[in-house]
């Protein structure tokens, strides 16, 4: 039995926690968002189009995100630590299978269902697991964690061009199946953590522990329809912002350097984003609906930029999607409760994959249609401001009329977001209550 403790630590085991989650985030999506460098060679060596390569990130992509909340159930079921090592060594299988590939569809199941369904057993509960660690800097924690995808790919987008050049793209997955093996290790740093609010026992019924009741909560709902409006558009750039960059004269080394400055700016985001959303001045639904659709607008500048100004639509897209990561499972204690936020971050993650897996393979196709990426990203664009839209049902995401809200206090462990109590108004010769002006 693991010992209850009275809070969320907010320190302590949890920075070693957070630096797990962060080599988890660097080695699933950081891993993938630099796979794009592979797939001229892919599509050259297999005579293929760029939307057959895209299939096989978007079904990673998918794979990883639809089957979340199965990694989450597990977690649930018997802990993270177990979970998240397994899924290391289904990911590194899958880029070994993948290194001996015969055709696509080899690759379609070794990274698309083999390493998707590794990843899927990883992300959820290392980053829910973290959640429960921390309380008033929760934000921070897990934008430290998501840092680990920028770090990843400003580490891993020249080092894959380089083995790509050097040992052609069998011999890059082999090393890069070894690469991935190191998740197993940071499962086993994961310990648990027994929180008040708990359940006394762990889920029995598949449905109970799938979480699936937490869309009876309205604003769960809502932010679940944004999110997956979201990601019709937020991963396009991780399979096809490179082959962009090569479309516009950059170069091999050139499309490297525009992922690394993305993910420069990516990773820079995410820590400030996280620092900012954790004092309180502004409410994180608002912050989710305001970065959500900077990260839009950013896309739109990428698809229509040309050379040198590409490499700053890169940095300030960088900025804007870094800057929405951290909230998007920050905001989720406040929403649906400690005791859910592993469920919840696999329902996150399912929802967004209905985005991922149509979403590369429209820009490749629309790519393929009209010549180049520029109508991809624009399309792209548009799905994210959408979905930034819908969070504006959230509570708190619009300015009140009303009183002030009261100073910072951690995010809600009960769970569901509500407006801020009323203050009383008082006779003018008495204490005088602070109004919101901002509306």
């Amino acid at each position: 039995m693991t010992p209850q403790a009275a809070g969320p630590p907010d320190g302590g085991w949890g920075w070693v926690v957070a630096a797990a989650a962060f080599a988890v985030n660097g080695l699933s999506y950081g891993l993938l968002r630099s796979l794009g460098l592979a797939f001229p060679d892919l599509a050259e060596h297999f005579d293929r189009s760029a939307q057959d390569t895209a299939w096989i990130s978007a079904l990673a992509l998918a794979v990883q995100q639809a089957a979340s909340p199965v990694g989450s159930a597990l977690s649930t079921r018997w802990g993270a630590r177990p979970v998240v090592m397994v899924g290391g060594v289904l990911a590194s299988l899958g880029f070994v299978f993948s290194a001996f590939a015969r055709s696509l569809l080899h690759l379609y199941l070794g990274l698309g269902l083999l390493a998707g369904s590794g990843w899927a057993l990883v992300f959820a509960p290392a980053l829910g697991t973290l959640s429960r660690y921390f309380s008033r800097r929760r934000v921070l924690a897990v934008g430290l964690a998501l840092t680990g995808n920028g770090a990843s790919s400003l580490l891993l987008a020249p080092a894959l061009q380089l083995l790509l050049d050097t040992f052609g793209w069998r011999g890059a997955l082999l090393l890069l199946g070894a690469i991935t093996l190191h998740l197993t290790p940071c499962g086993a740093l994961l310990l648990p953590l027994a929180l008040p609010g708990d359940p006394p026992a762990p889920p029995r019924s598949p449905l109970a522990a799938l979480g699936l009741g937490l869309f009876t909560r309205r604003a769960f709902s809502i932010f679940a329809l944004g999110t997956a409006l979201v990601g019709g558009g937020y991963f396009v750039p991780y399979v096809h912002l490179a082959p962009h960059a090569l479309e516009r004269g950059l170069g091999g080394y050139g499309a490297a350097l525009v992922v690394a400055v993305a993910a420069v700016g990516d990773a820079g985001a995410r820590l400030v984003c996280g620092w900012l959303a954790d004092q309180g001045w502004v409410p994180l639904p608002r912050l989710l609906a305001v970065f959500g659709a900077l990260t839009g607008l950013g896309l739109w500048v990428v698809g229509l930029s040309w050379g040198g100004p590409l490499l700053a639509a890169a940095v300030a897209y960088g900025l804007s999607a870094g800057s929405y990561a951290p909230l998007v499972f920050g905001v989720l204690p406040g929403l649906v409760g400690i005791g859910g936020v592993v469920q919840a971050t696999g329902l996150v993650m399912m929802l967004m994959s209905l985005g991922g897996l149509l979403g590369p393979p429209l820009s490749g196709f629309l790519r393929d249609e009209t010549g180049d990426f520029t109508t991809s990203f624009l399309v792209s664009g548009s799905l994210i401001l959408s979905g930034s839209f819908i969070y504006i049902g959230l509570p708190k995401a619009l300015p009140s009329c009303g009183p002030a809200s009261p100073p910072a206090t951690p995010p809600p462990e009960r769970g569901e977001l509500l407006p801020a109590p009323q203050a009383v108004l008082v006779s003018p010769g008495g204490p005088r209550s602070t109004l919101d002006t901002t509306c």
